[in-house]
């Protein structure tokens, strides 16, 4: 019932122009004629609830039957969503503020709630920061985040980041010096994907994500992501938003893959135990940044998002999504 439901609301909300475009583009790449794309993109969406961009993204005109059967497509991750995160303790993770709160011992920076706290208070904050960060209390993906240098209109700065309902600010983090040659005109987080089955908290898959030209490493905002093995290891090649592939850094021409990141087991200890603090909420991504010598948490996902390695970025042949892996810890 609920794919079914799935299917409906995908089919009644579908974005057919763009459908066309992404059928259209994936038609060129893949040497295929469109009419045979466009009727393979509608099959995928029934049989494996994949959505035209997950049939791009995990480039599924590669896979073989088989294959496209251990692929997680964004209908089978809401299902799992749906399934193990209890929607009441959502807020926990959406508002910024809920979140430093609950999760304030693993933040190791100062910060402060502006809808609380005096100008007074502001200046005090303020006093011995040259940056600080100001962020929007419920937007994503990069959005509503912005690098504030403190100066003398500290009344200036306070008045405009209410105005702009930015009311949360924090200390700037500074990042390891491994991951800030990588590059550092953004904090480059871990996304570690966690599932807590009530007793036992495990990694079950993790992505870094790396900034390009833009102040945060989101991939909505110009960034680009790689994957991670379970000894912290860059695997493949980083991709962006234009599907590129990325072995050196376009601004830094430091080498992705291959790259060890640095503190990489006491990120996984970390999140292993943040999420037994928040027990409903069994299937999160969380966004862990590298400092020098330890791992401090930026937020948390209720909706993780999903992320596989692209069939031609892998060297091996049979091309196994991430289902075979989930179905040791969740029940699908």
């Amino acid at each position: 019932m609920r794919k079914i439901k799935f299917l409906l609301k995908a089919i009644i909300h579908m974005d057919y122009k763009n459908m066309f475009k992404v059928a259209k583009k994936v038609s060129k790449k893949a040497k295929k004629p469109f009419i045979v794309i466009f009727i393979d993109i509608i099959y995928c969406g029934f049989k494996y609830q994949a959505g035209y961009y997950d049939y791009q993204e995990f480039e599924f005109y590669l896979l073989n039957k088989e294959q496209r059967k251990t692929y997680l497509t964004r209908g089978i991750n809401n299902s799992l969503v749906n399934k193990y995160n209890n929607k009441e303790y959502w807020y926990i993770l959406q508002d910024k503020i809920e979140f430093n709160k609950r999760f304030n011992k693993y933040l190791k920076r100062d910060w402060l709630d502006l809808r609380e706290s005096s100008l007074e208070d502001f200046i005090k904050f303020c006093s011995n920061k040259e940056y600080i960060i100001a962020k929007e209390l419920d937007n994503c993906g990069g959005k509503g985040i912005d690098k504030i240098k403190v100066d003398k209109n500290i009344k200036e700065i306070y008045d405009k980041l209410k105005d702009n309902k930015q009311y949360l600010v924090e200390e700037l983090i500074v990042q390891n010096s491994k991951v800030s040659k990588l590059y550092s005109g953004s904090v480059n987080t871990l996304r570690l994907f966690t599932f807590f089955d009530g007793k036992e908290t495990y990694v079950i898959n993790t992505i870094f994500k790396i900034g390009n030209n833009g102040f945060v490493d989101n991939f909505s905002s110009g960034g680009m992501y790689t994957f991670v093995d379970n000894k912290g290891k860059i695997i493949v090649p980083a991709i962006d938003q234009d599907d590129n592939k990325i072995e050196i850094h376009p601004t830094t021409k430091e080498k992705i893959l291959g790259f060890e990141i640095p503190n990489y087991d006491k990120a996984c200890d970390m999140v292993k135990e943040a999420a037994k603090l928040i027990p409903e909420v069994q299937y999160i991504g969380w966004d862990v940044s590298i400092l020098e010598n330890d791992v401090c948490l930026v937020e948390g996902n209720e909706f993780p998002g999903v992320f596989q390695i692209k069939p031609s970025f892998d060297n091996k042949k049979d091309h196994v999504g991430l289902i075979p892996e989930y179905k040791k810890y969740m029940d699908f």
